[in-house]
C-alpha cells in the first residue's frame, strides 16, 4: 500500500505526523503539497476519503482566509475546493493517504488508525 504525506517542513503537527510515520517503520511518498498543489478533483477525492467538506478542510487561520471572504457561508463547495486549489496554505495539513483512506495528523497519532 502506497502512504502519501502531504507535508509542509515548516509546520511542527507536519514534522511530527512525518516522524511519528518513519517510526511506525513507514516510508511515505512526501507531497510538498505548497510547490505541488493538488487540483480540484483531487481535492475532492481527498475530501470524500476524509469524509470531510471543503469548510472542514480549510485553514480558517490564515491571512488568505479573511482576504478571499472564505468566511461566506453562501460559498459553494466548488468554490471553496477552487479557492484551496488555487491558494494551497489554505489547506489544512499533514494530511496522511493510506489506500482509499485518509486522516489528518492532528494530533499526529490520529493517522495511525487509518494505516
Amino acid at each position: 500500500m502506497t502512504i502519501t504525506i502531504f507535508h509542509n517542513p515548516r509546520c511542527s503537527k507536519s514534522r511530527a505526523t512525518l516522524a511519528l510515520l518513519h517510526e511506525q517503520g513507514l516510508q511515505p511518498q512526501i507531497r510538498l503539497y505548497l510547490d505541488e498543489p493538488p487540483d480540484a478533483a483531487e481535492l475532492r477525492s481527498i475530501l470524500d476519503r476524509l469524509g470531510l467538506t471543503a469548510r472542514e478542510l480549510l485553514r480558517k487561520g490564515e491571512a488568505e482566509y479573511r482576504e478571499q471572504g472564505l468566511a461566506d457561508k453562501t460559498l459553494s463547495e466548488d468554490q471553496l475546493i477552487a479557492a484551496m486549489a488555487a491558494t494551497p496554505r489554505l489547506i489544512e495539513r499533514p494530511i496522511v493517504l493510506a489506500g482509499d483512506r485518509a486522516a489528518i495528523g492532528r494530533p499526529p497519532e490520529a493517522v495511525l488508525g487509518i494505516l
